[in-house]
């Protein structure tokens, strides 16, 4: 099921066939929740810049173009476009560019960073979610994993295969934390609760280290949910909790059980089960929620801000509440209109209102999460994403926000963990907002939010062993073969008027 219409569906071409291969976005890529925006003017420049620079120097090193884009150097190249475009946003020259032993050595000196990615998903055998599936044959053939080789796909193979080679080979992530979505039809769980937890098994015993984390996803108001929490404590053991107080994300349409975090009937028997049982963590999907959205399903709008949040933090301190997306609104909608929502108010629906709750209700447990918020403003308005790391660090602290993608929607998360690296906030807002600088990529406060904080979260310990499991060897192994990232995104972009 989808939910954009024939005429609408009509206009997209899917983002792995069309989109631009450079090792960062180059235009929105959207599922089929919603109808992406088309390439902006200052879009179709970074393109064209990254394009003439990239030939440039590709032809200098004896590569190709795409070869080019899979480097450590066309890495930075692509930031040294966006710098041209939007201003010096980020740290990246066009030395590091055009030198790849320069660009190489940087990489390497960061690869062994700490970077624990808790928001990613993948899709089932047997989804009906379209917008979602990549729409390529290529990881066998790409030779990243013997095993697989050149014999036929399935579906399978390609989903679990394809997210293992993107999440752990194509990025510098160590540990993914794999969440979940639910929905009022079963067929339409992004995975079953049983799949979650086989494939935490699977993922740590191929890696021979506790890679991967999990979600028991809630559902309140479902029939027989509390009952589920119930199992989820006696068998699964999750790692965390998540739910979506939206009720059915997927099909907004058929949502029958939006529910709010304050709701001491319904949730807080649920709460005090999860502090019973010392499973602390409470990951909550909150906004992607544009104006545009509200129009179509008025009713979900209470349920989807962060308005319920304070409330249950102060009542449930033993609770930490891990507010996914920070709350962003405007995935969905125009980044341009968050970006004048900004410069008129110096506020951002409704991350802002995130950020004042620490606070406004005294408490601290309390975090955000920039799966989306990050990726989607970093490539369309980068001064939006500064603004919003801003806004987050200076009220929740650089030691409440922590690192998530929502990959593999877009694809390896490289490109967002060197846009956060290389990121800095500009004086001037420093200046007039009283933000602090993020720092070098390897400071106090990107450290926190890559790792720190969800290693302290999750409690994740002997993480070492990261450096020598078998997951290890196999990345060092595929980069010394040279296979290199897709730098593909999945989904659908406008075509071109």
């Amino acid at each position: 099921m989808q939910l954009l219409s024939a005429e609408e569906l009509a206009q997209l071409s899917p983002a792995e066939e069309a989109g631009f291969p450079s090792p960062i976005p180059t235009q929105v890529v959207a599922s089929d929740e919603y109808f992406p925006q088309p390439q902006s003017a200052e879009q179709k420049e970074v393109e064209a810049r990254l394009v003439a620079m990239a030939d440039r120097l590709a032809a200098r090193q004896g590569l190709t173009r795409r070869r080019f884009f899979q480097t450590a150097a066309g890495m930075a190249a692509s930031f040294v476009a966006m710098n041209q475009v939007y201003g010096p946003l980020f740290e990246a020259s066009e030395a590091e560019a055009a030198t790849p032993e320069l660009a190489q050595q940087r990489a390497e000196a960061l690869a062994g960073q700490l970077v624990f990615d808790a928001h990613t998903h993948f899709l089932r055998d047997d989804t009906r979610l379209m917008g979602f599936v990549a729409m390529r044959e290529a990881v066998g053939r790409a030779g990243w994993n013997r095993q697989i080789g050149d014999r036929p796909q399935t579906i399978d193979d390609l989903k679990y295969a394809n997210y293992v080679k993107e999440i752990f080979l194509d990025s510098d992530t160590k540990v993914a934390l794999l969440t979940n979505a639910p929905s009022e039809v079963p067929a339409d769980w992004f995975l079953t609760q049983d799949q979650v937890f086989e494939t935490r098994a699977r993922v740590n015993r191929e890696a021979g280290a506790r890679r991967m984390l999990a979600h028991y996803t809630i559902t309140p108001g479902y029939p027989g949910w509390m009952e589920g929490i119930d199992k989820a404590i006696e068998i699964y053991k999750p790692d965390s909790w998540k739910g979506y107080t939206i009720g059915d994300n997927t099909h907004k349409d058929l949502s029958r059980h939006p529910w709010r975090l304050d709701d001491e009937k319904l949730v807080y028997p649920a709460y005090e089960k999860f502090a019973k049982a010392g499973i602390r963590n409470v990951c909550i999907h909150k906004g992607l929620f544009a104006p545009s959205v509200e129009k179509q399903f008025p009713d979900l709008r209470p349920y989807v801000d962060v308005s319920d949040v304070g409330k249950a933090a102060k009542d449930w301190p033993q609770l930490n509440f891990i507010i996914y997306h920070s709350g962003y609104r405007h995935v969905g909608g125009s980044p341009a209109e968050a970006m004048r929502e900004w410069e008129e108010t110096g506020r951002i629906s409704w991350v802002s209102d995130l950020a004042d709750i620490p606070a406004k209700y005294g408490v601290g447990n309390v975090y955000g999460d920039l799966g989306q918020l990050f990726a989607f403003s970093t490539v369309v308005q980068p001064r939006l994403a500064a603004a919003l790391m801003g806004t987050l660090v200076k009220g929740l602290g650089a030691d409440h926000v922590v690192w998530g993608t929502d990959a593999v929607w877009t694809g390896s998360p490289q490109w967002q963990i060197e846009g956060l690296r290389r990121l800095e906030i500009p004086e001037d807002m420093q200046r007039q907002h009283g933000f602090a600088p993020l720092g070098p990529a390897a400071g106090p406060v990107k450290t926190a939010i890559f790792g720190g904080n969800s290693l302290r979260l999750y409690r994740f310990e002997k993480h070492a062993a990261l450096a020598t499991d078998r997951f290890a060897a196999l990345k060092a192994e595929y980069e010394r073969r040279g296979a290199g990232r897709s730098n593909l995104r999945y989904g659908y972009v406008r075509k071109p008027a």
